[in-house]
């Protein structure tokens, strides 16, 4: 009965952190149907304040990092400077699965392993979630690629073991999580968890804050310190503040203790998680670095000497409920301000300066005289790595002197010389001209195809005719394919029937249309919004041979070995033809280079190919002479696990990339059958 009342006498954190728990179980499992695929570090603030140290040392943000996660993750310590460690004791999952792994211990049973606060053994302890702390931040500031992923316990249970991680990390935390808070309270949150270690040593901000002035001084005059040495320090500062100086003392809130109700009981300090030794204090505050404000022990208390507040007990009757008002309050507040600022993923400038060897610094152009334009619609620049790519193809025009990228809106800021280019050639040189299959035409059936055109704005991006084709998709008209041409405004080519017509209103309906409902993998759906605008139908039409429309829509591989080219050269070659219709979806063009990979580890193979065949039929063919055989090669190519290497001491087994069902055929190359 005593357990059910501490229980419901906290019921505000009990309620929030299991709610909390069933939320991220029911959308990560999607039991609960979401319009986006569930991201489980979408509003992760450890993801933010890695995103916000890659954003200070190299200007750029890792992959996949939002401008909502680097506001959460300064939330985080703004509330741990002003009040405490809120996020751990109300909402961190891992912390609410310690909890558990606690409860269930002492419903089993079985007594726990203590460490006592401030022994030998905790001390060294508390180290490893500094040290972690430093490889996290080191591997992601230098990789922009959020190491912490490999570290997190939540995430890999999140993903299934199978998100961006290496498995025997993510199965020694989540074995330290689970086992460790079984026989230890609190195991991973007191000693392992990096977060942890930044809101322990946040709560002593003013030593931190000396550390960064002097860093800053520094720097001032002339002495520049890497940034990895202020990392280091930042680690080491932390963990001697915490165990030789546990009670911070510049925070606005505390648990207070009012000794004239105290009847030393104890239990306070059973209750709590992280067994903070609150019997040791007389009367006032009750400091100590592991303290949450998670409410515990106020709610153990039978005499109310304990309660919430800022130097003495309130006694007022919601003071208890201050620390998980503030929570939902600042986590609402950086979701809001989150959504409404965004820094760039990357900011590069190249071609402006440069350094003589004497340390001269020569200006290539004057910057004044620079301008700026804005790119919207960039759906293909979605993180880092594709904003570098995006980086690479601007580098190459000329004029074209840097670049930021938004990548949650999709956008780029392009920053050129208007006295070399202007920005409908910048616009001409960005695009590339991209195809969509809606449906294959029969050539047995008709042997020409109609061709009309549109002309579209707010479609620059090669994904966009992607989302147009799977519009028309949609509709019951004859239409089976999509290709660009760029423009001003976009020139959309439409292959159809020869029977089938179009007009102006159908063309502004499904161009305009706001919203696509894209069918995803495993039944589900994803809503796209779009914004394409319609501009003109051209009036005339032309008609192209079925045959050519074929090839000029499908997308062909080619991977050939010269070295084995010259090797077998006289020699009777072969080629092993497998057709089907499949194959002129994407994703087989996708694991070509894969199948390439794991056939060219064999003696006799030349070539891999993906081509349509004489009938039209696309189809994979090997080419390859002896010793390989055709019952070889189905062999290896239906094998469960390929061989692939992807560097020269990194060659690994990995789960075959396509299927193949129907054995093919073997002809002579050169003779196609």
């Amino acid at each position: 009965m005593a357990k059910k009342s501490t229980f419901l006498k906290n019921w505000q954190k009990n309620f929030l952190q299991i709610g909390i728990l069933l939320a991220l179980v029911l959308f990560i499992s999607g039991l609960i149907p979401s319009k986006e695929p569930a991201d489980p570090e979408k509003y992760c603030p450890m993801g933010g304040l890695q995103a916000l140290t890659t954003y200070v040392v190299r200007g750029s943000l890792p992959c996949s990092m939002s401008s909502v996660q680097i506001v959460m993750g300064i939330a985080l310590a703004a509330a741990v400077i002003l009040f405490s460690k809120l996020f751990c004791g109300y909402l961190c999952p891992v912390g609410t699965i310690e909890e558990l792994m606690a409860k269930l211990r002492k419903a089993l049973h079985i007594k726990p392993l203590v460490i006592r606060n401030g022994s030998v053994a905790d001390s060294i302890l508390r180290i490893f979630k500094y040290i972690l702390l430093f490889w996290i931040f080191y591997s992601t500031a230098t990789a922009s690629e959020l190491f912490c992923k490999n570290l997190d316990p939540y995430y890999a249970v999140a993903t299934g073991f199978k998100g961006e991680i290496t498995l025997w990390m993510s199965i020694t935390t989540v074995s330290l999580a689970i086992l460790g808070g079984f026989f230890i309270n609190m195991f991973w949150c007191k000693y392992f968890c990096p977060l942890g270690a930044i809101a322990n040593s946040l709560k002593f901000w003013l030593w931190i804050g000396v550390l960064f002035g002097v860093w800053y001084l520094l720097g001032l005059t002339g002495l520049n310190i890497s940034w990895v040495w202020l990392l280091g320090a930042f680690c080491l500062l932390g963990w001697l503040l915490e165990i030789l100086h546990r009670h911070p003392k510049l925070q606005l809130l505390h648990v207070v203790k009012d000794m004239s109700k105290c009847n030393h009981c104890g239990l306070c300090e059973k209750k709590c998680p992280y067994n903070v030794e609150i019997s040791k204090v007389s009367n006032g505050a009750v400091r100590s670095v592991d303290c949450t404000l998670c409410g515990e022990c106020v709610a153990a208390c039978s005499t109310k000497a304990l309660n919430i507040g800022v130097a003495r007990p309130h006694n007022g009757r919601f003071a208890k409920y201050i620390p998980v008002i503030l929570t939902l309050v600042i986590v609402a507040a950086g979701i809001w301000a989150g959504s409404k600022i965004e820094l760039p993923t990357i900011n590069e400038t190249w071609g402006i300066e440069t350094v003589r060897p004497d340390s001269t610094v020569v200006q290539l152009v004057d910057p004044s005289t620079l301008k700026t334009m804005n790119v919207e619609g960039l759906r293909s620049v979605k993180c880092y790595g594709s904003s570098m790519a995006f980086k690479a193809r601007l580098e190459q025009i000329k004029g074209v002197h840097g670049v930021k990228t938004y990548v949650n809106h999709h956008r780029a800021e392009i920053l050129y010389d208007p006295a070399v280019t202007n920005e409908e050639a910048i616009n001409a040189a960005i695009y590339v001209p991209s195809k969509f299959r809606v449906a294959t035409p029969d050539h047995n059936e008709i042997s020409q195809v109609k061709v009309m055109t549109i002309r579209t704005e707010n479609m620059y991006d090669k994904m966009d005719v992607n989302y147009l084709g799977l519009q028309i998709r949609q509709t019951d008209k004859r239409i089976y394919g999509l290709q660009t041409e760029f423009a001003c405004p976009l020139i959309v080519r439409i292959y159809m029937h020869p029977d089938e017509t179009i007009d102006e209103d159908w063309c502004r309906n499904i161009v305009e249309m706001k919203q696509l409902e894209m069918p995803t993998h495993g039944g589900g759906s994803k809503i796209i919004e779009v914004d394409y605008t319609f501009c003109a139908l051209e009036k005339e039409e032309s008609f192209m041979d079925v045959k050519d429309y074929l090839r000029e829509m499908f997308s062909p591989f080619k991977a050939q070995f010269a070295q084995r080219v010259e090797e077998y050269a006289g020699q009777t070659q072969y080629i092993y033809e497998i057709e089907d219709h499949n194959y002129e979806k994407p994703i087989y063009l996708r694991n070509m280079p894969y199948l390439s990979n794991h056939l060219s580890h064999e003696d006799g193979i030349i070539g891999i190919y993906l081509n349509l065949n004489k009938n039209l039929v696309p189809a994979i063919q090997v080419r390859y002479a002896r010793p390989m055989t055709a019952e070889k090669l189905w062999e290896l190519m239906t094998m469960d696990t390929w061989t692939i290497t992807y560097g020269k001491d990194d060659v690994r087994e990995t789960p075959a990339k396509i299927k193949f069902d129907v054995k093919g055929i073997e002809y002579i190359y050169g003779e196609e059958q």
